[in-house]
């Protein structure tokens, strides 16, 4: 299991990265909460390999290339009539 991002976030201070406190654990974790969406992609093995080479040759985190190849196809057309995320024309 990945660690939680939070756990992975440090602050740069004085050109030194100091971890982060307990309270900006908490409030990162509320803001994430509040405003996103776990969504889980299964994939045949290897194919993650070639998404994440993909990817980093786009300088994108999987995340990153995976929501904006959701965005262009729902752009083209591809979504049903009705059928929308909350703030999309």
């Amino acid at each position: 299991m990945h660690r939680p991002l939070f756990d992975i976030i440090s602050t740069m201070i004085g050109g030194v990265f100091m971890p982060v406190s307990e309270a900006q654990k908490k409030a990162f974790s509320k803001y994430i909460k509040e405003n996103y969406e776990y969504c889980t992609v299964k994939v045949k093995k290897g194919k993650k390999a070639a998404i994440k080479a993909h990817a980093d040759d786009l300088n994108e985190s999987i995340n990153g290339f995976i929501n904006r190849a959701i965005d262009e196809a729902m752009a083209r057309g591809g979504v049903k009539k009705g059928v929308s995320a909350p703030g999309d024309p």
